[in-house]
């Protein structure tokens, strides 16, 4: 994007601004134990820091009870507060603090709020209580915004208003609203994905299935049980490609049906077509993303050998590089031009970009955006495709 900040890098960088300054407010709180810290200062940047990211987790998950709890009983101290209500779209989420009773009033406390999408004080007239020990008389409200939404309201109640609690507040909501607005975008990265793995799943090329079935015809009479173990390696291959499973599956399982397209695509071209495979079995169990190896064997035939006027191969490699497992596949085709390929993982075209964009954004979501496709072409030059997991890395919630 000319001329401006990438989105979510803008929302980093104000959620950076928002934590520099609600450090300032924390500051006072950090002169008190200076112990082990060069400074005060260094105190409130840890501290403020150290609370920050406690809080960050819980609200990345977006405005839910649980996290909105876990992410309050962080920003309370923040905002030097006697208590902190986060309220939702419908309902209070979470009190944290003193006068407990005081929840059943937060929705109509922060019914402005979500009118006027501005912070707003209340006084003792607003906040009243017949309990004689509590000490709540005030609140300072903040509008949580998502997309210019207003999703929900951070609330400080104290007994007393004050311009620092006002700013205190102020900060943590914006904050707080980059936060949720962070975790809109990875579900909306998540929902997108899905969709383009459910198109993937059923992007069953109509072309592959008449010629695997016109294939199998040709064995009926000659070799009719050559056929039937085609027909069933088809039919193993649909039932993988078009299941309803996990977004996850071994290494093993997607190799696996690697070997059955290729069974059917060898059954097609003949001699035309020679595989290799070289798979270290240390690797077999690794866990991989579903349907991250065969769109890209399948490239490799598609768009690699089958424009081919003389016989081609395909190698298929799966490495053991200690904690790390690699994919590579390696056609000596037509090749392409480097820009199409650039454009494909893009999602704005080039070739099969549905196959090659989806399997490279999800392992980008998944592992990190060092464990992308690398690729390498060039027309008349064939091509190669790699790619690197984690052998032992945890699943990421939601993604796919």
């Amino acid at each position: 994007m000319s001329g401006g900040l990438h989105l979510p890098t803008a929302l980093l960088v104000l959620a950076l601004c928002a934590v520099v300054a609600i450090g300032w407010a924390f500051y006072a709180r950090g002169r008190r134990r200076d112990r082990g810290f060069l400074s005060h200062i260094d105190r409130a940047t840890y501290q403020t820091l150290h609370t920050v990211s406690l809080a960050a987790s819980p609200l990345r998950e977006g405005l839910t009870e649980e996290g909105a709890t876990r992410a309050a009983r962080q920003l309370i101290d923040m905002v030097g507060a006697e208590a902190v209500a986060i309220q939702g779209p419908t309902s209070t989420l979470t009190w944290v603090g003193q006068g407990d009773h005081h929840r059943e009033h937060v929705t109509e406390h922060t019914t402005r709020v979500f009118e006027d999408g501005q912070t707003i004080v209340l006084g003792p007239a607003e906040i009243t209580c017949s309990h004689p020990d509590c000490v709540i008389r005030s609140a300072v409200i903040s509008p949580l915004v998502v997309d210019d939404l207003v999703v929900g309201a951070f609330a400080a109640y104290a007994p007393q208003s004050s311009a620092g609690l006002a700013r205190a507040t102020e900060e943590i909501a914006n904050w707080a609203s980059s936060q949720l607005q962070l975790a809109e975008l990875a579900r909306e990265r998540t929902r997108a994905m899905e969709a383009e793995l459910r198109a993937l799943r059923a992007q069953i090329s109509p072309h592959f299935v008449y010629n695997s079935l016109a294939a199998i015809a040709s064995f009926v009479r000659t070799d009719p049980e050559r056929a039937r173990e085609l027909l069933l390696e088809f039919a193993d291959f649909t039932r993988y490609a078009l299941r309803k499973g996990g977004a996850f599956t071994t290494l093993s399982e997607e190799l696996r049906n690697v070997e059955r397209y290729l069974v059917l695509e060898q059954a097609r071209y003949g001699d035309r077509l020679s595989v290799s495979l070289l798979i270290a079995p240390e690797v077999l169990p690794v866990q991989v993303p579903y349907l991250a190896v065969q769109p890209l064997v399948e490239n490799a035939v598609r768009h690699g050998l089958a424009g081919k006027p003389t016989p081609g191969t395909l190698t298929l490699e799966a490495r053991d590089l200690g904690s790390e497992a690699e994919i590579v596949i390696e056609d000596d085709g037509v090749g392409a031009d480097p820009e199409q390929i650039r454009s494909a993982l893009d999602g704005v075209g080039g070739i099969d970009s549905v196959g090659l964009g989806n399997v490279d954004a999800r392992l980008r979501q998944v592992y990190g955006d060092g464990y992308g496709l690398v690729i390498e072409t060039a027309p008349d030059a064939g091509t190669k495709v790699s790619f690197r997991v984690p052998k032992f890395a945890p699943k990421i919630a939601g993604a796919a």
